[in-house]
């Protein structure tokens, strides 16, 4: 009988032991009904409600606390599922939904799958949930969770479509939508296909981390599978997303070429404008997202080749036991302290790698002195005190930023439009205000270049447009997300509805004397004049 069929059946049984997994751990337990969920169908979707809630938290990279869960399912049990339960009572049963549920009290959870082909069972391990330590505020230590591989492969399993298809079928109803103009649906399909390379991202990541703590547990056939995956993704679309990319810049420009002037579009002609500047915003996340994958494929094949070298090196070393070989021995006989040196001497004699690059001396040599420097004071530290100070060093920088956008924002406001050669002359008269305006030489230019990309900012799009984005979380200036900072911090700035941003040609350049700069120099700025106006 042919059994052709049957080819990989065991991988599909680690798809539905993902599942049986998920019943064994929560079936026929008490605690179900001293939290009020008599039913197996209530426990079952309260389960999978708490899954998704972590894969939300996981693809926005934020921490997702044990609190936070708590928090999730106090939260849905007061709107949906109505059980009398406290918020104390909602984070213990989120303990026990991730640690006896998702973790099996820590132990490392198998299903047997049949392989046909070796006529055996063979161990399917699955985890669903991993955690790492993070630290809230810089201070409280806390546990966060997040989905792992097999975690996304569950979820997302209900989809229907195998991994490699999801992004090629994604792609080309978004392009349905497109050639019919159906931008608001367009918008929807661009944002899927962005949240699908995140997790193709962080599968990466994953695949890198479990390397990287032991090779031997990710297999040859996984190795295969994710790399092939990972090319047929990028080949089929990186192309395609850089065609619809300049495809909906000439939309754009089309619609902008009907008027100069926008407000004397129709209605549905300002919406279409409106959806597709979101889906030409994403689709550029979505090319970055894209390099970011082919980043990661490379050391993922480089770390995984290194790993399998050192694993094979090191089974040629011949190892001891140091208690038994040594140390007992000591314990014995102290005499033996005199012959430690024969042990211990190869340990510092280990032979340099020395290789002439002749290339190098072709080159020209930088003084390297302050970095070097640089380098000895930052070993000094410990991992952890280095990236917080790294951190708060960026958070005081990221302050300057916001402070001298929100005094030009401030200054503009109180007289409707103010140029930049009239902030110079409001410099001349009171210094002190050189500080908050041009902090340093680099942060100043930064801010202009940001609002001249802009010319004009629209508020309430920034902030639909905050609302429906997954916000990153690293300390980098965003002009966008600085200026709705500013705006809802200060009640003198809420109304704000549009800042207009504008080179006045016919007027002499503006300049700024004894500027400083972050390599510590004192400079002098040269730019041409420029026009802020609000309107309210």
């Amino acid at each position: 009988m042919n059994i052709d069929f049957l080819k990989d059946f065991h991988i599909r049984m680690k798809k539905v032991g993902a599942y049986a997994l998920i019943c064994k751990n929560s079936m026929f337990k008490n605690t179900w009904k001293s939290y009020g969920f008599e039913e197996t169908y209530e426990y079952i979707n309260l389960i999978f409600s708490v899954m998704l809630y972590i894969m939300e938290e996981s693809l926005k990279d934020e921490y997702c606390t044990m609190d936070s869960i708590g928090g999730f399912i106090d939260d849905i049990n007061m709107k949906f599922f109505k059980k009398p339960l406290s918020l104390q009572q909602c984070k213990e049963l989120g303990e026990f939904i991730v640690n006896t549920i998702f973790c099996d009290e820590g132990k490392a959870m198998y299903f047997k799958g049949f392989d046909f082909y070796k006529g055996d069972y063979e161990d399917i391990n699955i985890n669903f949930v991993a955690n790492k330590i993070v630290y809230i505020d810089d201070a409280v230590r806390r546990t966060s969770y997040y989905l792992t591989e097999d975690g996304y492969s569950l979820i997302l399993g209900t989809l229907e479509i195998e991994n490699n298809m999801k992004l090629t079928i994604h792609e080309m109803i978004f392009k349905l939508h497109l050639e019919k103009a159906s931008y608001d649906k367009a918008v929807d399909d661009i944002k899927n296909i962005f949240n699908l390379l995140r997790i193709q991202l962080k599968k990466m990541q994953e695949a890198i981390r479990r390397i990287r703590q032991n090779a031997l547990n990710y297999s040859v056939e996984e190795y295969r599978r994710l790399l092939e995956e990972n090319m047929n993704s990028l080949a089929d679309t990186r192309k395609k997303f850089q065609d619809y990319r300049v495809m909906i810049n000439e939309k754009i420009s089309e619609l902008k070429m009907q008027d100069i002037n926008v407000k004397k579009l129709n209605e549905k002609e300002q919406e279409n404008l409106k959806f597709l500047g979101v889906i030409e915003q994403y689709l550029g996340r979505a090319i970055e997202e894209q390099q970011k994958i082919l980043n990661a494929h490379f050391d993922f094949k480089s770390i995984y080749s290194k790993e399998l070298e050192e694993i094979s090196a090191m089974s040629l070393i011949k190892r001891f036991n140091i208690s038994t070989d040594i140390y007992d021995k000591v314990i014995e006989n102290s005499f033996n302290l005199d012959s430690i040196d024969y042990i211990l001497r190869p340990l510092y004699r280990a032979p340099i790698n020395k290789f002439y690059n002749i290339n190098k001396c072709l080159q020209y040599q930088k003084n390297i002195k302050s970095k070097e420097i640089d380098e000895d004071q930052e070993l000094g530290f410990e991992e952890e005190e280095w990236i917080k100070e790294k951190e708060e060093i960026q958070k005081k920088k990221l302050e300057k930023y916001k402070n001298s956008l929100k005094f030009i924002l401030e200054i503009t406001n109180e007289k409707g439009r103010i140029s930049l050669s009239e902030i110079a002359n409001e410099i001349k008269k009171d210094n002190s205000i050189k500080e908050i305006l041009v902090p340093t030489v680099e942060i100043f230019r930064e801010i202009i270049i940001e609002m001249l990309k802009c010319k004009c900012i629209d508020i309430q799009e920034l902030k639909e447009e905050r609302a429906s984005v997954i916000i990153d979380g690293h300390l980098q200036f965003q002009l966008n997300e600085t200026i709705l900072n500013i705006l809802e911090e200060n009640v003198n700035l809420k109304h704000i509805k549009y800042i207009y941003i504008s080179k006045l040609f016919n007027k002499d350049k503006v300049r700024f004397y004894g500027l400083p700069s972050d390599k510590g120099m004192v400079k002098t700025v040269t730019c041409s004049d420029l026009l802020f106006t609000i309107k309210k």
